[in-house]
């Protein structure tokens, strides 16, 4: 089977136009996705600033799905109510229109300087925003350039039958042409480029106004089933709340305006009789309707969607991830966002760990200690999905900041692990060791090492802190209480050695197991410090590389 010349330059102008789109896209996001996520954060406080923040951070990203993801982070986690959360969705809606309508004008003349400046840019430092930032001014040129060869390409296609059959289809039936461009958008992960391409087929007189409208209706949809049909990572119902919500208000937008496609089109043909820039008006004046529909009614529909899409009760297997969400994987900041706040759960086990063990330590009850060491196949399993998780994103899309971020979430959930195998192989072996020989700890010993777990426990949740502020004057004083644990351990090694003289091997084997539970403290709160503090002592400039003196004699 063969397929005409024509054809293949159709299918190459369309997947230049999708390849256009997502060149800004990563360009963006590597550039500015840390700091437009910060933004997003701060912004999250009433509807108005929401939706004011998502319409300027969509337009900037050029993708309303990576600003809903970002905010579906900050949802799962409780860190902005939904209601507001909603009206980001309603923003980012409307900032995907502003770049349909810069790009409505015949603008194709700037393509070859855009490509041009891009390429220079992106030549010039491939570690610098600039390198990120010609990635955007070649993905605009591009589409651009896609989009001036789509409209010469549409004209060859009019006569072709089984075009005309289609079309045909499409321009009578509203509701086929809906699907037709939902369909395509959800396929693309695009509702920018799909609207584009319509525009192209409206300017060529390929399909008529209202059919291209319904086309538009169609790729709004679209977009928004993406977030539904991937779904976040676990099986909380309070996590979808947020994309059903969003799809639940194109929906019922999709609707209105279909049952009055046929007024609302004669009035859009009046009000621009360019059918291109009347596909983008269109597009613009759906989803401002739609936002000033719903922003009033944000309130009570988020009640409504929390009614629907009720917390969950029952508690989830502690060893399955959370936020490892398989949609976010195309937007790096927010995946690496995910996997930091599963790496933080990692530290929640090891301190269930620390606390069982200090109660076994304090009554003595062996059967504790079974329920300790199966949390640490919890603390296995889950830094295994993490490793699996961050080695699935394509190094090409991460920026250099985002390289460090993932190293020092690896590095984080590796050291956890290995805390908990210390206390697993280790601390509780030998707890049970000198709880069997001897029952119950004498009191001395029992304090002293509750006194220790509990500086370990304290010393756990300051790194957890520090692993998402990364502030260095917290790196040092949690590095600094490695000494208190090495002078505590040389204390308990004079003691031994002071038990052996006075040759009662009771004392002496009583001392030991003490010196190992010690010793192990010792190691886990290593593990705990080279976690959090190392990574940001060492880009501060604050860490050695070796404890011995520079210069000295060998």
């Amino acid at each position: 089977m063969t397929f005409p010349p024509s054809l293949i330059d159709l299918g190459g102008a369309i997947a230049l136009l999708l390849w256009g789109t997502h060149m800004v896209q990563t360009g963006v996001q590597r550039a500015l996705g840390h700091h437009l996520r910060a933004f997003l954060g701060r912004a999250l406080r009433t509807r108005l600033r929401a939706f004011l923040a998502g319409l300027g951070v969509t337009a900037i990203l050029q993708s309303s799905t990576a600003t809903g993801l970002m905010t579906a982070g900050f949802a799962a986690g409780g860190l902005v109510e939904l209601a507001p959360a909603l009206a980001v969705m309603l923003g980012a809606n409307v900032g995907t229109t502003l770049i349909v309508q810069v790009l409505s004008f015949d603008v194709s003349a700037l393509s070859p300087a855009l490509i041009l400046v891009g390429v220079v840019m992106f030549r010039r430092d491939a570690t610098s925003h600039t390198h990120d930032l010609g990635r955007v001014f070649i993905g605009l040129g591009l589409m651009l350039l896609a989009l001036h060869q789509l409209l010469g390409l549409l004209t060859d296609f009019e006569d072709t039958p089984s075009l005309r059959v289609l079309l045909g289809a499409v321009s009578t039936m509203p509701v086929l042409a809906m699907f037709i461009a939902a369909g395509l958008t959800w396929a693309a992960h695009s509702s920018v480029a799909i609207v584009l391409l319509i525009m192209s087929l409206a300017a060529n007189g390929a399909v008529p106004p209202n059919a291209a409208f319904a086309m538009v209706l169609g790729a709004n949809l679209g977009t928004a089933i993406n977030p539904v049909l991937e779904g976040p990572a676990g099986d909380d119902p309070a996590a979808r709340r947020l994309p059903i919500g969003n799809l639940c208000t194109r929906l019922v937008g999709v609707i209105i305006a279909l049952a009055a496609l046929a007024p609302i089109g004669h009035l859009m043909v009046t009000f621009q009789p360019d059918n291109g820039r009347a596909v983008a008006d269109f597009h613009m004046f759906f989803n401002l309707a739609l936002a000033a529909l719903f922003l009033p009614l944000l309130t009570p529909y988020a009640s409504l969607l929390r009614r629907w899409f009720p917390d969950r009760v029952d508690p989830a297997d502690p060893s399955r991830p959370r936020y490892l969400d398989a949609a976010a994987k195309e937007t790096p900041i927010v995946a690496l966002g995910g996997a930091a706040r599963e790496a933080l759960r990692l530290s929640d086990v090891l301190a269930e760990m620390l606390t069982g063990a200090r109660g076994a330590l304090a009554n003595g009850d062996r059967r504790a200690i079974a329920e300790i060491k199966r949390r640490d196949d919890v603390l296995d399993r889950l830094n295994t999905e993490i490793k699996a998780y961050l080695s699935t994103l394509d190094p090409d899309e991460l920026s250099t900041e985002d390289d460090r971020r993932l190293t020092e979430i690896l590095t984080f959930t590796m050291n956890m692990e290995q805390a908990g195998d210390v206390v697993d192989r280790n601390l509780l072996p030998h707890l049970s060791k000198r709880l069997k020989r001897t029952g119950a700890l004498p009191k001395d010993d029992q304090a002293e090492l509750a006194g220790m777990i509990d500086r370990l426990l304290a010393n756990l949740g300051a790194a957890a802190s520090l692993f998402m502020t990364e502030d260095p004057r917290a790196a040092r004083l949690l590095a600094d209480e490695k000494v208190a644990f090495r002078d505590a351990e040389s204390k308990a090694t004079l003691s031994h050695f002071d038990r052996l003289r006075s040759s009662r091997l009771e004392d002496a084997q009583a001392s030991a197991l003490h010196l190992d539970l010690l010793r192990d403290i010792k190691l886990v709160n290593s593990h705990i410090v080279a976690a959090a503090a190392y990574p940001v002592l060492e880009r501060s400039g604050a860490l050695l590389p070796s404890r011995l003196a520079s210069g000295a004699e060998e």
